[in-house]
């Protein structure tokens, strides 16, 4: 597996840091084979409780579909070892689901827009746009490759009317589905 360790925030990643995340997120591909590439992002946050000023952020691409975690921590390997905790899971929950599917159900999917931060002085502006081929999935497809990012929304082709969708997690912990009326 191909793995990109990339500083942000005026973070400085010694090569004994770049070693142990390289190590610990590339045993990711004993999991999930399929894992040809990698992108690690290490950032500082001006965050109040110690064991937040750290994060560690991955993105492991398998074959199409993106697997991303985010985690916090005190020091970087604490953070590495939070998001490995993290990946493990997110690997598992799909392998569980995809084991005896074919490969015609992965879709290749790329990040969503992430929300800006914006202080109440401030207007909210538009700082990031994300290109991304939509392909026909179904809901379950869908609400799975949703949970693989980690992300609370997720905009699809519905194979059961070929409209763009968009899939949300309720506040109550279940989804809602926002479907067009062109009516």
């Amino acid at each position: 597996m191909e793995l990109q360790i990339v500083a942000k925030n005026n973070v400085s990643v010694s090569p004994a840091i770049e070693d142990y995340a390289t190590k610990r997120i590339g045993k990711m591909a004993r999991f999930l084979p399929s894992i040809d590439e990698g992108k690690v992002e290490i950032s500082r946050e001006g965050a109040r409780q110690p064991d937040q000023r750290f994060v560690v952020q991955v993105t492991l691409d398998s074959n199409g579909v993106l697997i991303r975690a985010q985690e916090h921590g005190e020091d970087i390997r604490t953070a590495v070892d939070r998001v490995v905790d993290a990946l493990t899971s997110r690997i598992s929950h799909y392998k569980g689901k995809h084991f005896d599917r074919s490969n015609d159900t992965v879709r290749k999917m790329e990040p969503s827009l992430e929300p800006a931060e914006a202080t109440p002085e401030e207007p909210r502006r538009l700082v990031k746009t994300k290109r991304f081929t939509l392909k026909p999935m179904s809901l379950d497809e869908a609400t799975d490759q949703m949970e693989l990012l980690g992300h609370d929304f997720f905009l699809f082709v519905n194979s059961d009317n070929d409209k763009a969708n968009l899939i949300y997690r309720r506040k109550d912990g279940d989804y809602g589905l926002i479907e067009p009326d062109m009516g």
